[in-house]
């Protein structure tokens, strides 16, 4: 076994063209938009929807509301466990740039926004179901998502990771509907409103072993606050424009995805607790398949346990097992 597992980048453009390979996680947020009879339309229609957003929140020097374009990157990260070149499609990020139409400048966003990942797809959608089945309460396994929280740090402090991003990634993900969260009376100029909830999730514990603690913020004119995970100073270590690139990206996906809660018809108080049986809400006009997503990642889970987990089971566990806290 290779003393550090190995680590490459595939990029592909996310524009109305965008295709899916062959290879990607089907269940990802820009995988879902690119199907079905009105793929091209679904991807112009949230690109839209992604610059509008952008530019109601960059609103300095910005009289018309369409100075700035976002250009979304998709980035695959396939891991070479044995160093022998087979690879397994482990994570896919989103990489955001902001191009000023003023000054003719593309400027760098953040990497991470959406998060995928086929070992998270197994982990919650194959290991846990299966190792609650007969349980009268429902149970987290022991070191239930180390292997994961590894693989993540480990790709995060390579040396691939830093020749090809200068900043720590920042994960945007829907708050949790089985907590309630209050406002703290804190207020950001581009995150908005700060919300803190009462426990924490499954999702924060899973996301706490990759080395990423978060933050809840609902941006103004938004209706409901994010969960942003990242490693350092949320608020401090990003620019405005980059913030907002992840705002403006994330919040079209979730207006897609999860109308319920962010395409509310009236935002969230003081305190809020998120509902998928929200009805008074509005759809976007792109299509989606909820139903399917969640059968997909079923499907991947299991894919995952077959190419990935069982192959490699003993070098995967020693290898966590050793890896430094």
């Amino acid at each position: 076994m290779t003393k550090a597992f190995t680590f490459t980048l595939k990029s592909i453009v996310f524009d109305e063209n965008y295709n899916p390979s062959g290879n990607t996680r089907i269940t990802t947020n820009f995988a879902n938009l690119a199907r079905g009879e009105k793929r091209q339309e679904n991807l112009r229609n949230a690109l839209i929807m992604i610059d509008n957003r952008f530019n109601s929140l960059a609103n300095w020097d910005n009289p018309t509301s369409d100075r700035y374009g976002v250009e979304l990157e998709i980035i695959s990260v396939e891991l070479d466990v044995e160093g022998k070149g087979n690879t397994f499609p482990a994570i896919e990020i989103l990489k955001t740039h902001v191009l000023d139409k003023k000054t003719g400048q593309r400027i760098e966003g953040i990497v991470g926004n959406n998060f995928s990942s086929y070992v998270r797809d197994y982990d919650f959608s194959v290991l846990l179901p299966e190792y609650n089945q007969d349980r009268e309460k429902f149970t987290i396994p022991e070191n239930y998502g180390d292997l994961h929280g590894n693989l993540f740090r480990h790709f995060i402090g390579s040396d691939t990771y830093k020749e090809n991003f200068n900043k720590a990634p920042v994960i945007c993900l829907s708050v949790s509907s089985k907590n309630v969260y209050r406002q703290t009376g804190n207020r950001h100029p581009v995150l908005g409103i700060e919300y803190e909830q009462d426990s924490s999730s499954l999702t924060d514990l899973y996301f706490n072993k990759m080395g990423l603690k978060a933050r809840y913020f609902m941006p103004p004119n938004s209706v409901a606050p994010f969960a942003f995970y990242h490693t350092g100073d949320l608020v401090n270590d990003y620019s405005n424009l980059e913030l907002i690139s992840t705002i403006s990206t994330m919040e079209t996906f979730q207006k897609i995805y999860r109308p319920e809660i962010y395409n509310a018809n009236s935002p969230a108080g003081l305190c809020f607790q998120p509902s998928l049986n929200h009805q008074d809400h509005s759809f976007t006009q792109i299509v989606y398949d909820r139903e399917e997503r969640s059968r997909l990642a079923i499907e991947q889970g299991k894919f995952t346990e077959q190419h990935f987990i069982k192959p490699y089971q003993t070098i995967l566990e020693q290898w966590s097992a050793n890896y430094p806290l």
